[in-house]
């Protein structure tokens, strides 16, 4: 697996060759709660980077997701809408929110690594 980046808005990115993953990170999801419901994009989609791609709600509240890159959703996670607790369950994995190929890949370098993000986030682990 290649390494993931993180945005300040808590979502990561996996980078294969210029389609990127993008989900929501284990923070974020323990932050919201039990997850009941997920809002996504449609494919072929065009956004730029900080623009909103899906919603989720939890018990607690409701949470806008945002696309740390700029480019066109290729593929989204269906499967999020018939089972949104499997965010809670894997949110850095298999629960990713949709697939985008990058307009500009050159915006990754503005995201964090791992290291950055747990320090951003205050986990000293």
């Amino acid at each position: 697996m290649s390494e993931l980046r993180f945005s300040e808005e808590h979502q990561w990115v996996e980078n294969d060759h210029g389609v990127v993953t993008i989900g929501i990170s284990e923070f974020a999801q323990s932050e919201l709660g039990d997850i009941v419901h997920v809002e996504l994009p449609e494919e072929g989609t065009e956004v730029e980077a900080g623009e909103q791609i899906a919603t989720v709600e939890s018990v607690k509240t409701a949470s806008d997701v945002f696309s740390p890159v700029s480019g066109t959703i290729v593929t989204v996670n269906n499967e999020l809408a018939d089972a949104p607790e499997s965010i809670n369950e894997d949110p850095e994995s298999s629960a990713w929110f949709v697939k985008l190929e990058m307009s500009d890949p050159g915006e990754l370098d503005s995201l964090m690594t791992l290291e950055e993000y747990m320090d951003f986030i205050g986990d000293d682990d």
